[in-house]
């Protein structure tokens, strides 16, 4: 008997599939994916905006939110890395490759670390749909994620 939490994973992989569905340029297997989510897990741990940056054509786009227009070019995505991971310590990311069709796939990932600044706890979780040009670069990431903010604790 499936859950329903299969129920709606299932549909909305379908639903993103669909909605992204395009003639495929590349054959990404789900292996090609992990090693890029491998790529982009060292990436974000060791704050590192030109690894991250490596993983993406030179003309990317990144829509790292989906009411914001993306950013356009590896120079913008490292830009953005260098700014979003500044305050960031302790990142540790997981991810489960949920599926890749063609040159399109989707990913669950999981995000947890500490702001530098105010010492808060900070998870988020969400989805990457990655369009690969071939099998280590991504032309075209679009992410959809939540937040969970826990304040440190006050000083006494």
């Amino acid at each position: 008997m499936k859950t329903m939490k299969h129920i709606v994973r299932n549909a909305a992989v379908a639903a993103a599939l669909c909605f992204a569905a395009q003639p495929a340029s590349a054959e990404i297997s789900t292996q090609d994916f992990a090693a890029w989510l491998d790529g982009y897990k060292e990436a974000w741990e060791t704050r590192d905006a030109e690894k991250a940056g490596a993983l993406f054509t030179a003309d990317a786009a990144y829509q790292e939110n989906p009411f914001d227009e993306a950013m356009e070019g590896r120079d913008a995505i490292e830009e953005y890395w260098s700014g979003v991971t500044a305050d960031q310590r302790d990142v540790r990311f997981t991810y489960e490759v949920l599926t890749c069709d063609g040159d399109t796939c989707l990913a669950q990932w999981h995000a947890a670390f500490t702001s530098a600044s105010g010492g808060a706890a900070i998870e988020l979780d969400g989805v990457f749909l990655c369009d690969f040009a071939d099998a280590q670069t991504v032309k075209s990431l679009k992410e959809w994620w939540h937040i969970e903010v826990t304040p440190a604790a006050p000083a006494e």
